[in-house]
């Protein structure tokens, strides 16, 4: 297995895309964050707001803004000027919300990273807005869903 990350001297460095063309690239991330039943309830009844205000708008302000901010965090990642963050939270059953992060870009490399970072900064906001009401909150399975454009397509098996 190759590692792109790691020169011919096994140093760390950033993937040289200079050569490579830019191209429509997208790509779809999840994430699950339970909350309980009796949080989804009280959240849902006060119309998904609290005393820090909209919960769900501001979770998904927080996961465009760090979508935005990725090659900052994540250090090979290379900056893009992101031409879409699509951001929709769903409630999966009484307990859990889905968070699905959609970011598009014309570039030479992908969107994997920034799809990922925007899920996860939103799961992190819906904690930090309801961590009042409960400490049990988890976030939990962050995955990558979908990729297209670059060097091949992923979509993800659902029973794998």
């Amino acid at each position: 297995m190759e590692f792109t990350h790691i020169d011919k001297d096994q140093r760390p460095t950033m993937v040289d895309v200079s050569a490579k063309t830019a191209t429509q690239r997208t790509a779809i991330a999840e994430c699950y964050v339970y909350l309980g039943s009796e949080i989804m309830s009280a959240f849902a009844e006060a119309g998904w707001s609290s005393k820090k205000g909209p919960i769900l708008d501001t979770a998904i302000i927080a996961g465009t803004m760090a979508a935005k901010k990725t090659s900052e965090l994540i250090p090979f990642c290379h900056p893009l000027n992101l031409k879409s963050v699509k951001i929709e939270i769903t409630p999966v059953d009484e307990a859990r919300l889905r968070i699905e992060a959609r970011v598009k870009v014309l570039d030479q490399t992908g969107v994997e990273m920034e799809a990922l970072t925007a899920a996860s900064g939103a799961a992190l906001t819906l904690y930090d807005m309801c961590k009042a009401a409960s400490k049990n909150i988890v976030i939990e399975s962050t995955r990558l869903v979908e990729k297209t454009g670059g060097k091949s397509d992923y979509h993800l098996n659902p029973t794998a």
